[in-house]
């Protein structure tokens, strides 16, 4: 069973934001060994240089890369990643998984986004939408349509 890491800057706060990921995940449990890693964004003052915050997604990057499992096809998730459509995507993680990866890794920065070091580094810039979303509800976006990618691929009657 292929594993799924979704690493991620901050905690879901909000009950109903848990409680959707949480459904989320136990959905996503007969298709994938689904890992969540939530890390501490740095803290950063309340008008950050330039400086502050690329010190801030440098320290930040070091605690992702510790993280991300071996064998593994990582995605940056980043507004100016490509998009694709749920059916796309599915074929995407099909095809990865067939081509001998056995985890992947989905990389959620944060409020500042992701260092360059990460994007340089991952397989793929991944964009959701050009629309700027709280990274909580980015989550909970991703996870839909991870759960989404695996019912098209099995031929469930989840996506219409």
């Amino acid at each position: 069973m292929i594993g799924i890491t979704i690493i991620a800057l901050g905690k879901l706060k909000e009950k109903y934001m848990r409680e959707f990921s949480e459904e989320y995940q136990k959905r996503l449990s007969a298709y994938c060994k689904l890992n969540i890693v939530e890390l501490s964004p740095k803290m950063l003052s309340d008008n950050p240089s330039e400086n502050e915050i690329k010190n801030a997604l440098t320290a930040e990057a070091q605690q992702i890369k510790a993280k991300i499992p071996s064998n593994s096809y990582v995605f940056s998730m980043c507004i100016e990643g490509k998009q694709s459509s749920s059916e796309s995507f599915s074929q995407k993680l099909s095809e990865i998984a067939v081509n001998g990866k056995s985890n992947i890794v989905f990389i959620i920065g944060s409020s500042f986004g992701l260092s360059d070091e990460i994007k340089n580094m991952s397989d793929f810039k991944f964009s959701m939408s050009q629309m700027t979303f709280p990274h909580q509800m980015a989550r909970i976006m991703l996870l839909e349509q991870i759960y989404r990618a695996f019912q098209i691929s099995s031929g469930g009657k989840y996506h219409k």
